[in-house]
């Protein structure tokens, strides 16, 4: 869907934009800042963890508003946001990837619905309306609109691996990642060989949070979708 440039792209844009926003702790919604004496950002932030975004299933209207965001900086200085549950859960998972030797970062997370009709028009005027079709979701119809979605990146032997053909032939780290996911809560939101389901190809980066590790891993087990999981296929 991207390439590791247009990953890096996005996260300078976003962590610039952090930056203006943010003097650190939490955002609810487009950037309104939580202090500590407000309602509890659980309070605030009643959504369905299991919600559906698809190239058929649109964003919930208002969900920009409720999510709560934390911000996260990564090991090169980028700066990402994180629905507030999603990033602690997948700090446990990364803690425990790197005692085992793995190394794996935050790539590419949220993008706002109109980040994302941005990114629509520029990559059109670049490459053309049918390449943009093809590798960008419409606006409105992304994952990352919900603050649940995490694409990775690796650290091997101090390089920095975000390209997707070479993260793809990263199967033996991958495997290892993906055995923990459902722990924490999170899924692999495109596997391999369900293109006709997701509506996307194999993604070894992309994991998405649902906030119950038993639904986790009876999706993980079973080797299914979350369109499967909660019978949404055609």
């Amino acid at each position: 869907m991207k390439n590791g440039f247009r990953k890096r792209l996005l996260a300078g844009v976003l962590a610039a934009t952090v930056c203006r926003m943010l003097f650190g702790c939490m955002v609810i919604g487009n950037g309104t800042m939580a202090a500590a004496e407000t309602v509890s950002a659980r309070e605030k932030a009643a959504y369905d963890y299991m919600v559906l975004v698809n190239k058929a299933h649109k964003l919930p209207d208002n969900w920009e508003n409720n999510v709560v965001l934390k911000e996260a900086v990564n090991k090169w200085g980028e700066t990402h946001l994180v629905e507030e549950k999603a990033l602690e859960q997948f700090l446990k998972l990364q803690k425990e990837c790197a005692d085992e030797g793995i190394i794996i970062e935050l790539d590419s997370t949220t993008r706002s619905v109109a980040r994302q009709q941005e990114l629509w028009d520029e990559w059109t005027i670049e490459k053309g309306e049918d390449y943009v079709k093809k590798y960008v979701a419409v606006p409105g119809y992304s994952e990352h609109h919900t603050g649940l979605a995490i694409d990775v990146c690796l650290e091997k032997d101090g390089r920095r691996i975000d390209d997707n053909d070479e993260m793809i032939a990263e199967k033996e780290i991958f495997a290892k990642v993906h055995e923990k996911l459902a722990k924490y809560g999170f899924i692999l939101r495109y596997p391999e060989g369900k293109d006709a389901e997701t509506g996307y190809s194999y993604e070894p980066w992309h994991f998405r949070y649902i906030d119950n590790p038993e639904i986790a891993k009876e999706i993980m087990d079973k080797g299914i979708t979350l369109e499967e999981y909660l019978g949404e296929t055609d």
